[in-house]
C-alpha cells in the first residue's frame, strides 16, 4: 500500500495563541501512521467563523487538495476547520469529491478507515437533517405570521412617497438622485418606477 501524503492544517483565533501544540500532536500522528507530511497550512489569529476568503492558508489547502498534492488532511480538531456545521459539511463534501481523506486528532476521526468513513457519512446525514429542520421552522414561522395578519416582505411606501417618486421621475431625474432627494433607498425607487 503506497504511503499516504498528508497536509497538516492548524489554526488559532488570536495572535496570543500558538499553533505549535497542535502541530506537535499532528506530526507525531503522521509519524505513527507512516504518513509523509507534504505541507503545513497555518492560519494564525483568524477566527473559525471567518469564511474561506478570510483564511488564506485554509484557501490554499483546498486549492492544493484540488491539485492532488496530498491524499489526507490532518487537523487537531474539527473546530480548527470551522465553527459552522454548514461550512464544515461543505468542506467535507469538497474534499470527499476530490478523494482526499480527513484525520481529526481530538475526535479520533480517520476517514481512511471503514469506521471513519461511516462517521463521515453520518455527519452528512445529520447536517441534512438540521437543514431540513431549519427550513420547517422557517415555513412554520411564516405561516403563523400570515395567520396573524402580519405584513410579510418589504414595507410598502406611502401613497404620497410613491406620488413624489413618480413626479420626480417625469422630470427626467435619475433613480439615485430621486432616492437622495427623498431620503429613501434606491431599491424603493426602483420598485415604484420599475
Amino acid at each position: 500500500m503506497p504511503t499516504k501524503k498528508v497536509a497538516l492544517y492548524s489554526r488559532v483565533s488570536t495572535d496570543r495563541q500558538t499553533t505549535e501544540n497542535q502541530l506537535i500532536d499532528l506530526r507525531a500522528a503522521a509519524e505513527r501512521h507512516g504518513w509523509v507530511i507534504v505541507d503545513e497550512y497555518i492560519d494564525q489569529g483568524i477566527s473559525g467563523t471567518k469564511g474561506r476568503s478570510h483564511r488564506p492558508e485554509f484557501d490554499r489547502l483546498l486549492k492544493d487538495a484540488a491539485r492532488k498534492r496530498f491524499d489526507l488532511i490532518a487537523s487537531w480538531s474539527v473546530d480548527r476547520l470551522g465553527r459552522s456545521l454548514q461550512d464544515l459539511v461543505g468542506f467535507l463534501s469538497e474534499i470527499h469529491a476530490k478523494k482526499v481523506d480527513l484525520y481529526l486528532h481530538q475526535q479520533g476521526m480517520d476517514t481512511t478507515t471503514p469506521a471513519g468513513k461511516a462517521l463521515f457519512q453520518m455527519m452528512g446525514v445529520f447536517a441534512e437533517f438540521e437543514r431540513t429542520m431549519i427550513q420547517e421552522r422557517v415555513k412554520a414561522g411564516l405561516e403563523r405570521a400570515r395567520a396573524q395578519g402580519k405584513q410579510l416582505g418589504r414595507p410598502k411606501v406611502s401613497a404620497k412617497t410613491e406620488s413624489n417618486i413618480q413626479q420626480l421621475r417625469t422630470t427626467g431625474m435619475g433613480k439615485l438622485k430621486i432616492a437622495r432627494t427623498l431620503g429613501i433607498g434606491v431599491s424603493t425607487v426602483q420598485r415604484v418606477v420599475g
